[in-house]
């Protein structure tokens, strides 16, 4: 086998390809958690900063479909209404991308896993914010660093990103649509910054490569439910998804 395939277990690579056929069933079902599922899985088998660069390319791969699911120009426009967030993501994450040796992990996980759970409890008991489309730079900037920041450090932007735009009670394919644009530039920033910082490189890539066709085998079984459920139970379905990844966030960093 080339590369780090290698030197794992056929039972840690067959647990690996299971991870990522969840992780594809849930991205096709809410449109995002994939990188959540594939770092929190991997890493309780592999090394983190393996377990991150086995993300990245089925990560990348993914949104791309997702993001051109309704077509090119679909997604332009996305770009078009997104530009600000997606830029100031773009360079945070670029920035926090070195900072993967640095920062104590527990802090992070704390600082993204507790403020979700509380968001998506308060949403699932009948709270619901609404934000104006605009108006609101200063939110959008903030929103967006804090994705881009702890997207480059651990992988992880889904959760601040879909707050947000449930926040602005975007449609539902809308959202998928969004989604899709907004993580597909993240990660092919993510690919960038690890590519730099050594994370990605010939020999760890093809693990990542290995992780690509079970990814979207399991999108394509997610994206079935989703077309089948309405905007009140997609809405549920991605809170729910939010408190899990939010309180498995948090368990990471308290054990």
């Amino acid at each position: 086998m080339p590369g780090i395939l290698a030197e794992l277990s056929p039972f840690i690579l067959l647990c690996a390809v299971g991870i990522a056929v969840l992780s594809g069933v849930i991205k096709g079902l809410v449109g995002f958690a994939m990188p959540m599922v594939l770092v929190s899985g991997l890493g309780s088998l592999i090394a983190p900063e393996l377990a991150l660069a086995g993300l990245i390319v089925p990560t990348l791969l993914a949104n791309g479909v997702q993001a051109l699911a309704q077509g090119p120009q679909a997604a332009m426009q996305s770009v078009r209404r997104f530009r600000l967030f997606l830029g100031i993501a773009f360079v945070m994450l670029l920035l926090s991308a070195q900072l993967v040796a640095v920062v104590p992990t527990q802090v992070l996980l704390l600082m993204i896993g507790g403020p979700i759970i509380v968001f998506a409890i308060l949403q699932l008991a009948g709270w619901q914010p609404r934000v104006a489309d605009s108006g609101h730079r200063g939110l959008e900037i903030g929103v967006g660093a804090f994705a881009g920041f702890i997207g480059g450090f651990s992988g992880i932007w889904g959760p601040p990103t879909v707050a947000y735009l449930t926040a602005l009670g975007t449609e539902k394919r809308e959202q998928m649509r969004v989604q899709g644009v907004i993580y597909g530039l993240g990660a092919v920033a993510l690919t960038l910054a690890h590519i730099g910082s050594g994370v990605l490189n010939t020999k760890t890539v093809w693990l990542s490569v290995l992780l690509l066709p079970p990814a979207l085998v399991g999108m394509w079984i997610g994206k079935q439910g989703q077309d089948r459920i309405d905007q009140k139970a997609f809405r549920r379905a991605t809170l729910l998804v939010l408190l899990v990844a939010g309180l498995n966030l948090v368990r990471r960093a308290l054990l």
